[in-house]
């Protein structure tokens, strides 16, 4: 293996690291812009920017995995088919929580609900995060996949 080679291999445990912490930064401005927002009453025009921004977000994330990161995963270590299988799990609830967020943003539910809502994906998305950067890290810095981390991973 050349040490170009090495270097794009270890970058994708990187990518998702780097993925993961922008989400995680995306979840945090959501989370200040509903806070100021409850403070002022109703839902401003920041919160629900940022709800859709981050929603959209963490789904293209998921979509990416799902279609491209997961089956070659599947197809180089065929052992994870069972981890693959709770991470899909995983992406399926985080998404019924993100359309159950988007419902509420778009009625103007209370800043409280809002909240409620956004706490729950908060929760699920941490525990789903650590879970696949546990089982993940050290497959990623072996995989070889030769696409573009924007199409695998998100765009974010």
């Amino acid at each position: 293996m050349r040490d170009g080679e090495q270097t794009r291999l270890v970058a994708w445990s990187r990518e998702l690291r780097d993925v993961h912490g922008r989400l995680r930064e995306a979840l945090r401005v959501t989370r200040e812009a509903l806070a100021d927002g409850a403070a002022a009453g109703p839902a401003t025009r920041d919160l629900l920017l940022f709800c859709h921004g981050f929603c959209a977000a963490l789904t293209a994330h998921h979509e990416g995995e799902d279609r491209e990161l997961f089956p070659a995963i599947a197809a180089a270590y065929p052992e994870l088919g069972d981890t693959l299988r709770r991470l899909r799990q995983d992406h399926s609830m985080i998404g019924h929580l993100l359309g159950a967020l988007a419902a509420a943003v778009a009625r103007d539910a209370p800043p409280a609900e809002l909240g409620r809502h956004l706490e729950g994906v908060a929760a699920i998305m941490e525990s789903h995060f650590r879970y696949e950067e546990r089982q993940l890290l050290t497959v990623l810095e072996t995989l070889a996949l030769d696409a573009d981390p924007a199409v695998v991973l998100g765009p974010l």
